[in-house]
């Protein structure tokens, strides 16, 4: 039981990673607080990982609004004590193009919602991660660090590369508190919205799927695309006390698509 009797906060609940990250710290003993946009995901993610409302708690959170972001922090105090981990999945990585056909009024979009709202966010977690130390787990992404050359979102990975760079700061600044911070950085991640780009491309290219999922896993060292659920295993990970000792890391979950 990995985070029995530990409170984590996952910001980001939807039907895919976010889920699955709270699904894991529930599995694992832990109290999963639950924060995202849209309150009929929040409360289907909810039911399913516990039936009995008693490990879970949840608040509609928008992480650009500061107010909104505290008030998830404060439900965690009030129905579970405390804070010990906060998972930061909540992005926007729908946005797709480059430099040229750049709108940079989006991108000023993007950046606020992956790097100042994970700030905010962390920021409105401190009070209570300083009780007693903890830590804090970033989502990042493999194109933070190389692009894929299959599709092109440079605002989602510049967005993502500032806040992998942020976490050195913080790994500092929160260091002596016993608050740790690190950073998972999937690649092709098995989940919904790798499921739809294989369907669509799929389709768009009168190709089974297969032919498309083929052309993802070729490059990898095993030979199969690592999923959302492994991506929440390292969360959990991270967020537990077994990584007591490691902070400011990025850690790739990719099948070993990139070696570092």
């Amino acid at each position: 039981m990995l985070l029995q009797g530990k409170t984590v906060v996952v910001s980001g609940v939807g039907a895919g990673l976010g889920h699955r990250i709270a699904e894991t710290v529930v599995r694992d003993g832990g109290h999963a607080v639950l924060g995202a946009r849209t309150g009929a995901n929040l409360a289907k993610s909810a039911a399913e990982i516990d039936p009995t409302g008693t490990k879970t708690a949840y608040r509609v959170t928008d992480i650009t609004d500061e107010a909104q972001c505290e008030a998830l922090a404060a439900l965690a105090v009030e129905r579970f004590g405390g804070i010990d981990a906060v998972v930061h999945v909540a992005a926007w990585d729908s946005y797709f193009g480059g430099l040229e056909d750049a709108d940079f009024g989006t991108w000023q979009g993007v950046l606020d919602v992956n790097l100042l709202g994970t700030l905010r966010m962390t920021r409105a977690c401190l009070p209570a991660l300083k009780e007693h130390g903890g830590s804090v787990v970033l989502i990042g992404t493999q194109s933070a660090v190389a692009a894929p050359s299959q599709v092109r979102q440079a605002a989602y990975a510049a967005s993502k590369g500032a806040l992998t760079s942020a976490m050195y700061s913080l790994a500092h600044e929160l260091g002596p508190h016993r608050i740790r911070v690190n950073t998972v950085l999937p690649g092709w991640m098995w989940g919904p919205p790798v499921q739809a780009y294989v369907q669509f491309a799929a389709h768009t290219e009168g190709v089974p799927e297969a032919e498309v999922l083929a052309r993802l896993t070729e490059r990898m060292a095993l030979p199969e695309l690592a999923t959302d659920g492994d991506v929440a295993e390292a969360a959990a990970f991270l967020a537990s006390d077994r990584a007591r000792a490691i902070t400011g890391q990025s850690l790739l979950v990719n099948a070993g698509e990139l070696m570092r």
